[in-house]
């Protein structure tokens, strides 16, 4: 039988970093907008929800071409509440609607690079590996061996560890996560929702790929990128 599958959008209006960001313009669109179309272009989804808390971002999604019957009520719609207690409740609403889905997939929208054929290999992994969870991540610019924490007067004694001495290129690979895909069983999200689990696989992406838009700068970063990529 043919899986259902649906991929979210969490696009709260609360944004402190930077006002709107969610909705904010770049390269012509609302950011929430590549999102939207990554998913669409995938040709993957029964259903592209965008999850928010506002009427005014909920009628652009539906611009764009997602669906949003319901609103985040205002618990999760806080600093407190967590992406995963949305996107529960995302899967419960749609089965009060009568619609079931057997996986989700979560498309932050701070992620405006990421496009469908990232969407398409992580999905493939996720059932090649039949896993209960797909994570997008990328390579650190820069290895944490080479960081450290400062006393208070600054001191730099003891700030290289030992194992760090020598050519950087022998250095392991490290990897980190980027927020741009995150693919689920919907039930293992229900019952379980840890996404770092012996079955849960890591999508590696490029870094130009894996901008996250936080603040002022991410956003300058992502328009120049875009205006190359895209």
């Amino acid at each position: 039988m043919k899986m259902r599958n649906i991929a979210v959008i969490p696009a709260r209006s609360g944004s402190k970093g930077l006002k709107d960001k969610n909705i904010r313009e770049i390269n012509g669109k609302p950011l929430m907008a590549y999102a939207i179309e990554a998913a669409q272009k995938s040709n993957l989804y029964d259903c592209i929800h965008v999850s928010t808390d506002s009427v005014r971002y909920a009628e652009i999604a539906r611009e764009y071409g997602a669906e949003v019957p319901f609103l985040r009520n205002k618990e999760l719609s806080s600093d407190l509440a967590t992406t995963w207690d949305a996107m529960r409740f995302v899967l419960r609403e749609y089965r009060n609607l009568g619609k079931d889905f057997d996986t989700i997939t979560v498309l932050q929208p701070t992620s405006p690079l990421r496009d469908w054929r990232d969407v398409q290999k992580a999905f493939r992994l996720f059932q090649d590996k039949q896993a209960d969870s797909v994570v997008g991540v990328c390579e650190m610019e820069h290895s944490p061996l080479w960081s450290n924490t400062l006393p208070e007067d600054h001191c730099l004694k003891g700030f290289i560890r030992e194992e760090v001495n020598g050519p950087r290129q022998k250095l392991s690979e490290y990897y980190r996560l980027n927020g741009a895909i995150y693919i689920l069983k919907a039930q293992f999200l229900l019952e379980y929702g840890n996404l770092y689990g012996e079955n849960g696989y890591a999508y590696i992406m490029s870094k130009e790929h894996s901008i996250d838009i936080d603040d002022e700068f991410d956003f300058a970063i992502a328009e120049i990128l875009m205006k190359k990529i895209f």
